[in-house]
C-alpha cells in the first residue's frame, strides 16, 4: 500500500495542497496538514484500501488534522480558538472540493505565487516548490543557488503574501494582461533551464522542463490566452527535439546534424497546431513569434532545406516586439544561414562592441563558429576559449574543448 500512497502523492500532491491553501488560507499549515493527511493515508488505506476519491479523502483529512492542531494549540492561544471555529464552518462544502474546483484551485496558486508584488527570483522559487513541488535542494541545483538562500526566499515570499495580505484568486479581466504575463515568465524561465541546465554533466533538466510544459497545459485549459498558447507550442516544439540533442554518451549535437527522425512528431504536431490558433489572434505576443520561429525548424526536413528568410523576418517581428541582445543574437545566427557567415558575424561584433553579452558564453560560441567557417582560425580559437571559460555545463565545455582541438594551427 505505501506504493500506492507514494504514486497518489506524485500524481495529487500539488492539487490537495492548493485546496488546502484556499480552504485554510495559509501555505505553511496547508504544508503541515498535507503532510498529515499523506501519513494518515499510509495507516489508513493499508487498513481500509483506497478510498474511492483518494484527492477528496486527502483534502478532508488534512482539513480535519489542520482545525484539530488548531483546537489543540488554542489552550495557549485563545484566538486560534475562533480561528478554528472560522475554519470548520467556512470550509466544510465537500462539494467545493471537485476536479472543477480543484483545477481552479491550481491556477490561483500559480497567479499568487507570481504576484508582482514578490521579486522575480522568489516567484521562480514559490513555483517550483509550490505548484511543481521541487524540494529546495532541486531548485538551488537548477539556478546555481544555495539551497539556505531558496528556503530564505520562500520564507520571505509567504510572510510577505501574508502580510501584505495578497488575495489568492485569480486576477480579474482588467488586472490579468499584466498578471498573465508574470506567470508566463515564470513559466518560460523553468523551461530554459530544463531545456539547457545553466551547469552541470548534463544537457536538459528533463524535470524542469516537463514541469514547465505541465504547467503551460494547465494555463491554456484554464485560460486560453493567444500568448499561453504560444508559450506551450514553443515549449512543445523546442522539446520535441530532446532525443537528438545529445549522443548516447551525453555529448552536446548541434541542431544542424541532429538525426531528425527521432525529433516527436507528436508533439510538433500538437505545438504547429497551438502556433496556428495563436497567430490568428489579433494582436501577437513575442512567445507566439518565438513559437513560430520553432515551427519553422520543426517542419524542414533538414537544415539546408530550412526557409532561412522566413526565420530572420520572424526574428525582426520579435525584435519589435521584445527588443534584447539575445533576440538580435539569435537573428544574427540566421542570418548567417540566409547571407552567409560574414554578415551574421558583423551583427554579433556590433552586439559585442556596445558591451552587450560580454559574458554570454553562447555570443561567443556563436562568434567563434562564424570565424570557423570564414577560416579566421585565430580570432575563432579566442572566441572558443572564450566561451569555455564562461560555461558550467560539462557538454558544453566537452563540445568547445573539441571544436578547439580541431581547429588547425
Amino acid at each position: 500500500m505505501s506504493d500506492v500512497v507514494e504514486a497518489v502523492y506524485r500524481s495529487e500532491s500539488r492539487q490537495v495542497l492548493a485546496t488546502l491553501i484556499r480552504l485554510l488560507g495559509d501555505f505553511d499549515t496547508a504544508e503541515e496538514a498535507l503532510h498529515e493527511a499523506f501519513a494518515a493515508a499510509v495507516e489508513q488505506w493499508a487498513r481500509d484500501g483506497l478510498p474511492a476519491n483518494p484527492r477528496a479523502w486527502l483534502v478532508s483529512t488534512g482539513r480535519f488534522k489542520a482545525i484539530d492542531g488548531l483546537r489543540r494549540r488554542a489552550r495557549f492561544d485563545a484566538s486560534l480558538s475562533e480561528l478554528a471555529k472560522q475554519l470548520e464552518t467556512s470550509t466544510d462544502d465537500a462539494a467545493e472540493w471537485d476536479d472543477e474546483h480543484v483545477e481552479d484551485d491550481r491556477l490561483r496558486l500559480i497567479f499568487t505565487c507570481c504576484h508582482p508584488a514578490l521579486p522575480p527570483e522568489s516567484q521562480v522559487a514559490m513555483t517550483l516548490r509550490e505548484v511543481c513541488g521541487l524540494t529546495t535542494e532541486e531548485i538551488a541545483r537548477a539556478f546555481l543557488t544555495k539551497p539556505a538562500t531558496i528556503a530564505q526566499r520562500i520564507v520571505r515570499a509567504k510572510a510577505k503574501i501574508r502580510d501584505a495580505r495578497i488575495p489568492y484568486v485569480v486576477p480579474s479581466e482588467r488586472d490579468l494582461p499584466d498578471r498573465l504575463e508574470a506567470v508566463l515568465r515564470v513559466v518560460y524561465l523553468v523551461f530554459n533551464e530544463g531545456y539547457s541546465a545553466s551547469s552541470g554533466g548534463s544537457l536538459t533538466r528533463h524535470d524542469l522542463s516537463g514541469e514547465a510544459i505541465r504547467l503551460g497545459r494547465v494555463l491554456i485549459a484554464l485560460l486560453p490566452e493567444p500568448e499561453a498558447m504560444g508559450l506551450l507550442a514553443m515549449m512543445l516544439l523546442q522539446d520535441s527535439r530532446c532525443a537528438a540533442r545529445t549522443s548516447p554518451t551525453g555529448d552536446l549535437i548541434l541542431l544542424e546534424e541532429q538525426d531528425r527522425s527521432l525529433w516527436n512528431r507528436e508533439q510538433i504536431a500538437e505545438g504547429v497546431s497551438l502556433v496556428e490558433r495563436a497567430l490568428s489572434a489579433p494582436r501577437i505576443g513575442p512567445y507566439s513569434i518565438q513559437a513560430a520561429i520553432a515551427a519553422v525548424h520543426a517542419q524542414a526536413p533538414s537544415a539546408a532545406a530550412t526557409d532561412w528568410a522566413q526565420i530572420v523576418g520572424l526574428y525582426d517581428l520579435l525584435m519589435q516586439a521584445e527588443p534584447s541582445p539575445v533576440i538580435e543574437l539569435n537573428r544574427a545566427v540566421a542570418v548567417a544561414m540566409r547571407d552567409g557567415p560574414s554578415a551574421g558575424l558583423a551583427i554579433i561584433d556590433a552586439v559585442l562592441a556596445r558591451g552587450d553579452l560580454a559574458n554570454y558564453h553562447l555570443a561567443h560560441s556563436a562568434r567563434a563558429d562564424l570565424c570557423r567557417r570564414l577560416e579566421k582560425t585565430a580570432d575563432a580559437r579566442a572566441a572558443y576559449e572564450r566561451a569555455l571559460s564562461l560555461t558550467q555545463q560539462e557538454p558544453e565545455r566537452r563540445f568547445l574543448q573539441r571544436r578547439l582541438s580541431e581547429l588547425k594551427d
